[in-house]
């Protein structure tokens, strides 16, 4: 009977943590195979004979000593990997975080309820605040459902870091602040941020527990909006999360000095759920090019970006969105799984409020003022400079294919995954006639605080495959079986 009820309870978002399998540490054969596979597509034989013997020597010399050292931290922590995985790729960085290391893009609500229209953007704005503040309800309360790869539960911890969460600056080294805790753990922030022509406002998700309903929201950003029209722009000290890390660093401990309310605020921006960046472009995007909306997510404005925390949401005034996220705490699987959720709530309610139009006596948002000297107003004028001379650098293009999608690759019996990858492989070779050297994430969520690893699909039997495709003269075809061998060897 206990064992029947059990099975018919809902599983709760992190259940399964406590009993991931620990990350292993692959052989030293194993991970030397593999780098000397990823090496010859691009060596000629003297190269690869030479690499061949240097890996040789390394296997019976040191790297006996370092692997024997690296199954031993491995025997004292469930995730070997994770801590310096973590400093290196993220927190010991000292280029600026935007652009460089952030993920951010468009929102496709426009392909289905929300093309762009002028006087929209707050409406609509406050319908999706109101689906993120349901999302971060639901891991809260635990019934987001843990994510599987078949029956294989997946580790869930990276969705703690979705909300409440937000990158600290340090001189050598950054740190992630996060305030996020479930129902069961204690009081969780829940208070929003709104960035608004260089000023800040926060306001609470919360009323008598319950969530601001769309009108409430609304109500909120328009009073943000109505005084950031009619009142002087604010000093854009967000701009600093765009510079480089030390320089924010040093900048922040300045700006603490000068007056400690100055900490009290960072402290708000730092614990927000998440901030609302009410930004005055109009990207004019279209469901088949999303190029300008990407663009402006990615290269915006600064003083409306809060660079390091875990999700901004960009509301552009033509009533399409964008998104800019803070990379350190999770990886973009997470932001897709989240805007999946909204896209879909946003369809099934064909982008409308169906509920109660009453809007309670809540406070109005509270702005938070910075105190700011002389070398707070420089520090911010070289940060939006610095930043305004990368964003030149950067060029993007996004359509949307429509030509086919997965399932037409599916009926041809192959894997999507392999259909693409080659797709790049072929692409690099018809432009350079040389293997192109892709770099493809793959995930290690089946492991305790699993994140990433990497792929490497440009193998010798992807460019055996390219030669045959440019080759007018061949009549040679491979099998599924053939192609997926092309690329399994580097899946984890």
């Amino acid at each position: 009977m206990a064992n029947h009820l059990s099975e018919s309870l809902p599983e709760r978002t992190f259940q399964y943590q406590s009993s991931l399998p620990a990350l292993p540490v692959p052989t030293l054969e194993m991970s030397l195979s593999k780098y000397l596979d990823s090496v010859r597509p691009f060596a000629s034989d003297e190269e690869f004979k030479a690499t061949f013997d240097i890996v040789k020597k390394f296997q019976q010399g040191v790297g006996k000593d370092l692997h024997q050292k690296l199954q031993q931290r491995a025997r004292t922590k469930r995730n070997w990997l994770e801590e310096w995985w973590l400093d290196t790729a993220y927190l010991e960085i000292r280029t600026p975080s935007q652009l460089n290391v952030n993920f951010g893009g468009p929102a496709p609500y426009l392909e289905h309820c929300w093309p762009p229209a002028e006087g929209t953007s707050l409406q609509r704005a406050s319908i999706i605040t109101w689906h993120s503040l349901q999302y971060w309800n639901m891991i809260r309360t635990e019934r987001l459902p843990p994510q599987k790869a078949g029956k294989t539960a997946l580790d869930m911890e990276q969705f703690r870091m979705l909300f409440c969460t937000c990158k600290v600056p340090g001189v050598k080294k950054d740190t992630i602040r996060n305030y996020f805790k479930t129902e069961c753990e204690g009081p969780c922030p829940s208070h929003l941020v709104v960035l608004c022509r260089g000023r800040v406002f926060t306001f609470d998700g919360l009323c008598d527990g319950q969530i601001l309903t769309p009108p409430e929201i609304l109500r909120q950003l328009s009073y943000v909006k109505e005084r950031c029209e009619r009142e002087p722009e604010g000093d854009g000290v967000s701009a600093l999360t765009s510079e480089e890390r030390t320089r924010w660093a040093k900048a922040r401990e300045h700006l603490i000095s000068i007056d400690p309310h100055n900490k009290t605020i960072l402290e708000t921006i730092q614990s927000s759920l998440f901030v609302i960046s009410l930004d005055e472009t109009k990207p004019y995007s279209s469901p088949e090019n999303y190029t300008n909306m990407t663009l402006e997510a990615l290269t915006g404005n600064p003083t409306i970006r809060w660079g390091d925390k875990s999700y901004n949401s960009i509301v552009f005034a033509d009533g399409t969105f964008g998104s800019t996220c803070d990379h350190a705490p999770y990886d973009a699987m997470v932001l897709v799984s989240f805007c999946w959720y909204l896209d879909q709530q946003v369809k099934a309610t064909e982008g409308k409020w169906k509920g109660s139009e009453v809007v309670r006596p809540v406070p109005p948002p509270e702005e938070q003022v910075f105190t700011v000297d002389e070398k707070v107003q420089s520090d911010i004028s070289h940060a939006k400079q610095q930043y305004l001379e990368s964003t030149r650098d950067l060029q993007v293009v996004c359509y949307a294919f429509t030509a086919f999608g997965k399932t037409a690759i599916k009926q041809r019996k192959l894997h999507p995954d392999t259909f693409i990858q080659l797709a790049m492989q072929l692409a690099f070779y018809r432009l350079h006639k040389k293997p192109g050297s892709c770099y493809e994430t793959a995930m290690t969520r089946k492991f305790y605080h699993g994140r990433t690893e990497t792929m490497r699909p440009c193998t010798k039997e992807a460019v055996d495959w390219c030669a045959v495709m440019m080759d007018p003269t061949s009549n040679v075809t491979l099998t599924e079986t053939e192609l997926c061998l092309c690329l399994q060897r580097w899946r984890w």
